[in-house]
């Protein structure tokens, strides 16, 4: 075993002197990537940050108008409500008006109607019912007359069927 101890001691430091080389390139390689990343830190700084320095004073700039904009967009709002509302208010106004017109027309017509039936019955009694009654008075009177010349109707003219082609019903339609 006494001599394998040197062997232990060189596997030993051979090993610390790996890890003393594997830390150094690691030390080396933070290094390098810290130098990049403070290279990429400038290069935002001098080129985002204007941009986003100008971006912001735009909206700075633009927050007076936007609010502006929004302002007159609530109160345009406000204006076309109101005038809906007084559109929807005429227009129900009219289909009113309309509606009472409608039914005054269809009353108007009902009355008409009922004046032209009634004035119909009117003249149905006092003209036609009166001419039936002449007119049957007068076939009274021609039958009664046709009866008394009896044979010298006949003769003459024949039957009073034979001498009335178109039935008294039919005169009066």
């Amino acid at each position: 075993m006494e001599n394998l101890t040197p062997l232990f001691i060189a596997l030993t430091g051979a090993a610390v002197v790996l890890q003393a080389g594997i830390l150094t390139a690691m030390y080396l390689a933070m290094r390098k990537s810290t130098t990049r990343m403070e290279e990429l830190a400038t290069e935002v700084k001098t080129k985002a940050l204007p941009a986003l320095e100008t971006a912001q004073a735009v909206l700075t700039d633009l927050r007076p108008n936007l609010q502006v904009i929004t302002e007159n967009l609530a109160e345009t709002t406000t204006l076309v409500r109101a005038q809906v509302e007084r559109v929807d208010a005429t227009v129900n106004d009219v289909v009113d008006r309309a509606r009472l017109q409608i039914i005054r027309g269809d009353e108007l017509l009902t009355r008409t109607l009922d004046r032209v039936e009634a004035t119909s019955e009117i003249v149905h009694k006092t003209v036609v019912s009166p001419v039936r009654q002449v007119s049957g008075i007068i076939q009274g009177v021609t039958a009664s007359i046709e009866f008394l010349l009896g044979s010298r109707g006949r003769k003459n003219g024949g039957s009073r069927d034979a001498r009335r082609p178109v039935p008294q019903d039919e005169m009066f339609i």
